[in-house]
């Protein structure tokens, strides 16, 4: 049974469940969800019943609710919070097929519309990721097949690029965090699964010099020494390409034994098993679970 004694200052919760305490603070004041004790000093302390509560938000959050929507379905209380979690599921995978319905119909002002409902019912890391992440496999199976001209593929890329971009340019550095180089493989065009993951990384506070595409190796070595990197990812999605970005891996462990690099996309996902095998340490994965991971083993 959670204990209502107060035990933990603001900077162990914030350790503990890796919650800023200024987040915590503008949580208390906002929604009044918990009422920490008050030691004889006047400072505040959680007890475990509040690290029980703020785990539960924390949980929903990273699911993709906002906090307001959370701290709604936990004031509530009696309804069903795993029936609720499908209807958000359910209607954030509606909005992913209606927005790339849209797109393929070049209807921009509608796609804009959908993009701001999906921002304010969800939070960024469940838009880009599992919204927008979901919408460019689609696009990318689509491609594939011929189901989609490259005039639609080019709409599509610049619009998400466009609004990715806006949000990635949006987030603040983190001084303390690594800094990144991040470029697209060797004669790839598609760029929005690193655009994707370069955000990601963002969030978090990472430092990240994005080259997109079309940056030759000469230059690309510069960059790395110029700004003493200390990760570098790269991407592909065209098989045709896979082989040219398997070298350049093989070139930066070489020239660059000190630098963490990682690797991802559709290609790379497909690699057969003795080449997966000797670029495991590269591969990043395709979920945002599979990146945490990934960064855990390698920071």
């Amino acid at each position: 049974m959670a204990s209502k004694e107060g035990k933990y200052n603001i900077k162990a919760i914030s350790t503990m469940l890796g919650i800023q305490a200024g987040t915590l603070r503008a949580w208390e004041r906002r929604y009044q969800i918990i009422e920490p004790v008050r030691n004889k000093a006047g400072h505040r302390l959680y007890s475990d019943d509040h690290v029980a509560i703020l785990r539960w938000l924390l949980e929903k959050v990273n699911k993709g609710f906002t906090i307001g929507q959370a701290v709604d379905l936990f004031e509530q209380g009696t309804i069903s919070l795993e029936q609720e979690d499908k209807q958000h599921e359910d209607y954030s995978v509606q909005l992913s097929e209606e927005l790339l319905e849209a797109l393929l119909s070049f209807q921009e002002n509608k796609a804009n519309q959908l993009m701001n409902q999906a921002f304010c019912l969800f939070s960024i890391d469940k838009v880009t990721i599992d919204i927008l992440g979901t919408l460019l496999v689609k696009v990318g199976y689509m491609w594939e097949r011929n189901q989609i001209s490259v005039a639609h593929e080019h709409f599509v890329t610049s619009f998400l690029r466009t609004k990715i971009g806006t949000i990635f340019h949006g987030l603040q550095i983190d001084g303390l965090m690594p800094k990144v180089v991040a470029v697209c493989g060797p004669h790839e065009t598609h760029e929005l699964g690193l655009l994707i993951f370069t955000l990601f990384l963002r969030r978090k506070g990472f430092e990240v010099i994005y080259l997109g595409a079309g940056i030759p190796e000469t230059d690309l070595d510069q960059v790395i020494q110029e700004v003493n990197a200390d990760m570098f990812f790269t991407s592909c999605t065209m098989d045709q390409n896979l082989e040219a970005s398997l070298q350049l891996l093989d070139h930066l462990r070489a020239h660059f034994p000190d630098l963490q690099i990682g690797a991802g996309g559709f290609a790379f996902d497909r690699l057969n098993e003795d080449k997966s095998a000797t670029y495991s340490e590269f591969l990043v994965g395709k979920t945002k679970g599979a990146w945490e991971n990934w960064l855990t083993k390698n920071l």
